[in-house]
């Protein structure tokens, strides 16, 4: 089912439109305060838009301006929400949770059951069928709000956070259905999970104070970011600079020749060097981004500038533990280093050093 949304919610300074193709599962992800919640309200009709159209599959779910006001009543809109906690009517069984869409839509009871143990049979919980919400384990709780959700027939999927509230051990198996329900089904999920993204999603809406600040495909999105929040995500240092006749020049001191650096797609960072076309034909002084892992990133007391490296003088901003590694944070750079070496270099916040990565290790793109 086909979906377009514009909307603006002004006491809270939203402003987004987008569209979703049918069958496409759309990740939209952001800081707390970007806009995620409020994107999932106004889809499900839990909040009103101050001006605005959404429009699935030719069902007109709001339409305001200032002389109409059409908002369609959430339980006629064909969408389907899936909160971050299950939300199961604790009196009734898992069996009666899940046939309650099909019923509030008025199919007969013996359908809607048959319905029901359908889903929870593609959800793996065909056993629980009997149980009451308070004799389930939250995975248990949570596979049984996913087939109720699917049950109802939704035009549109909502999720809201669904794998935050549980335990480590118990995401992966239920990341592994949604991967299953998910295919050729229309969706919106919200996370703070860049798995989520890469597993689960198409396409990538990235918010900030309530407007769209990165689109597009998961895998463009997370490997060439153009924002902060998007690298952050990615786990990639971003530094934004301009194409010089030579290659790349940031503003405070990073150049990389373009003829050395690696493809634009980063999972190719470790190919034989290949130049970024579209950077390449950048015209001087056009908008770069130059994308780099922490992993590839060095340091060192002494200047290490060798050809085909970039190097430069920085000074420790943090440090923290991450595993068996630990992040430094310096020059705009995050570097991963072995404690060890946080050791034997006695790096401590204040401390001066030089950060280096080879050019064959960095993507540079156009903004």
């Amino acid at each position: 089912m086909s979906l377009t949304f514009t909307a603006t919610l002004a006491d809270r300074g939203f402003d987004v439109a987008f569209d979703l193709a049918p069958g496409e599962t759309l990740a939209v992800l952001g800081p707390n305060g970007a806009g995620k919640s409020t994107l999932l309200g106004l889809l499900a009709g839990l909040l009103a838009p101050t001006a605005g159209r959404a429009e699935l599959d030719g069902t007109v779910l709001f339409d305001v301006g200032p002389d109409r006001r059409t908002l369609t009543e959430p339980r006629h809109r064909g969408v389907s929400l899936l909160a971050q906690e299950a939300l199961l009517f604790p009196h009734l069984t898992a069996l009666e949770n899940v046939a309650f869409g099909p019923r509030s839509r008025g199919v007969d009871r013996g359908t809607a059951r048959a319905t029901a143990l359908s889903w929870l049979d593609r959800v793996g919980a065909a056993d629980l069928a009997g149980r009451r919400p308070g004799h389930l384990s939250g995975g248990q709780a949570q596979r049984v709000a996913v087939a109720r959700a699917l049950a109802a027939d939704p035009s549109l999927l909502l999720l809201d956070e669904p794998l935050s509230a549980l335990d480590v051990t118990v995401a992966p198996a239920l990341r592994t259905l949604l991967r299953d329900v998910l295919v050729d089904r229309s969706a919106i999920i919200v996370t703070h999970d860049p798995l989520d993204a890469f597993l689960l999603a198409d396409r990538v809406l990235i918010l900030d104070g309530g407007t769209v600040v990165e689109s597009g495909a998961t895998a463009s999105v997370l490997t060439r970011p153009v924002t902060a929040f998007g690298a952050h995500l990615a786990g990639l240092n971003l530094v934004p600079g301009v194409r010089t006749a030579d290659g790349f020049a940031s503003a405070d001191g990073w150049t990389v020749p373009l003829t050395d650096t690696a493809p634009e797609d980063m999972s190719l960072a470790h190919s034989a060097p290949e130049n970024s076309s579209l950077a390449h034909s950048a015209p001087e002084g056009a908008s770069l981004a130059l994308a780099v892992r922490p992993g590839l990133v060095t340091v060192s007391r002494s200047d290490t500038t060798t050809q085909g490296t970039a190097c430069r003088a920085a000074e420790v901003d943090d440090v923290e533990h991450r595993g068996d590694l630990v992040r430094l944070h310096a020059g705009g750079l995050a570097a991963d280093v072995a404690p060890s070496d946080v050791v034997a270099l006695g790096i401590v916040p204040g401390s001066r050093l030089f950060l280096a990565f080879r050019h064959e290790d960095a993507s540079i793109y156009p903004l």
